[in-house]
């Protein structure tokens, strides 16, 4: 009596057996020109694939370093038609994350990491934001620290401006005066030192009085 079910069995394991299924492979080289990067990897038993596209989510893309360990879909089961659909490198890949955290990381220690209680977190050496205009609002505060800070143009402050480092203008940017002030001034201690003071139009320095014995003198240091 034939052995149908033998039959079936060994022709199911011979199909089988011509299928590639998914594997892992070590990418040794990639190459990034072109709408789709393509890789060159090492696969089993010192198997080479060539020019094995890499699949990306659009929106986001990276490349790989060297040495990234991969994992390899054969499309319909050949193998010279696989792509790559999924990449990691242990040694740069970012660690103790807790439950629902989100990284973007770079092989020099460049990350922007999505913390626990809605906190962002950027590690780098340079940032830099290119764009039109940006805008910041915190409820709470902003705070700096920071050597210097500096702007190419104007800034505007439209609350009280509170300095404890001390002061220093020069320039008039083409107004004719390096500081204009609008309201009193109150100055509460120290001194005030100055080459020459203009009270409405008069040089002080300068000024003279008439006097029963003729005009004053001009204003003598101490």
């Amino acid at each position: 009596m034939t052995d149908i079910t033998g039959i079936i069995r060994r022709n199911i394991a011979t199909a089988l057996a011509g299928i590639r299924r998914p594997f892992r492979a070590v990418l040794s080289r990639i190459t990034t020109e072109g709408g789709v990067m393509t890789a060159q990897l090492d696969g089993l038993s010192g198997e080479t694939l060539q020019a094995v596209e890499v699949f990306q989510h659009f929106g986001f893309t990276s490349v790989p370093p060297e040495n990234a360990m991969a994992v390899i879909l054969p499309l319909g089961g050949s193998t010279s038609h696989s792509v790559v659909v999924a990449t990691e490198h242990s040694e740069y890949r970012i660690q103790s994350l807790k439950p629902g955290e989100v990284a973007i990381y770079s092989s020099d220690g460049a990350s922007i990491t999505l913390k626990d209680g809605q906190a962002i977190k950027a590690t780098c050496k340079t940032f830099t934001l290119e764009c039109e205009s940006a805008a910041i609002n915190a409820s709470k505060s902003i705070a700096c620290t920071t050597p210097d800070f500096s702007t190419s143009q104007n800034a505007t402050v439209k609350g009280l401006l509170t300095g404890s480092g001390g002061m220093s203008i020069s320039g008039d940017n083409g107004s004719g005066s390096a500081a204009t002030f609008a309201g009193d001034i109150s100055h509460t201690s120290g001194s005030i030192s100055s080459l020459s003071v203009k009270i409405n139009g008069v040089e002080v320095s300068g000024h003279i009085h008439d006097t029963p014995e003729g005009k004053s003198g001009p204003m003598l240091a101490d």
